[in-house]
């Protein structure tokens, strides 16, 4: 228990320097230091520890053992980068994810591949996970085409291409004005 506890620590550690990273880049980096401060509660720090595997969320693994997971619901309440955040039943629309939040997603999303892929990672994965995973999510059109566009164009061209105010600016302007 006590190698799951610091393996898990770690990654999470390793998740949160590569998203501040990537948020500084981006002329955001409050964003990048306050990012998933919730992961450090007992809620998600014990069940994330409880079903840790290293290379991939805890949280799948306990949705496919207990059929829900405490740690999501309570992640995507505190979160404003999760377009699960924004989602509300009663709304007929989804709100548009503010540039900051959805620049963050982005940044906390480019991390997650990066941190569980390890040597593996390639500039392809982004956009294949989000056309696995991420985009079966009923968020906002223009929020979900603002992502999949910069994760198209870091297939295309590279992180470094895409991790920066002027292309993060222009590129939020021009899908969600």
């Amino acid at each position: 228990m006590l190698k799951k506890i610091f393996s898990h620590l770690s990654l999470v550690l390793r998740h949160k320097h590569r998203v501040f990273i990537n948020c500084a880049k981006c002329g955001i980096p409050w964003r990048g230091f306050v990012h998933d401060f919730s992961k450090f509660t007992p809620t998600e720090f014990f069940e994330s520890v409880k079903y840790y595997q290293g290379d991939r969320s805890p949280i799948g693994a306990c949705r496919r053992a207990t059929g829900m997971s405490n740690a999501w619901l309570h992640h995507k309440g505190r979160n404003k980068h999760h377009i699960e955040y924004w989602l509300d039943p009663e709304c007929e629309v989804t709100p548009l994810m503010p540039y900051k939040y959805a620049v963050e997603c982005v940044c906390d999303k480019l991390a997650a591949t990066r941190v569980y892929a390890g040597k593996g990672y390639s500039r392809d994965l982004p956009l294949l996970h989000w056309k696995k995973h991420g985009n079966k999510v009923n968020g906002n059109p223009l929020t979900m085409q603002f992502i999949e566009k910069v994760f198209s164009d870091v297939e295309k061209n590279g992180e470094k291409y895409v991790l920066n105010k002027k292309y993060m600016t222009e590129t939020y302007r021009e899908i969600c004005g």
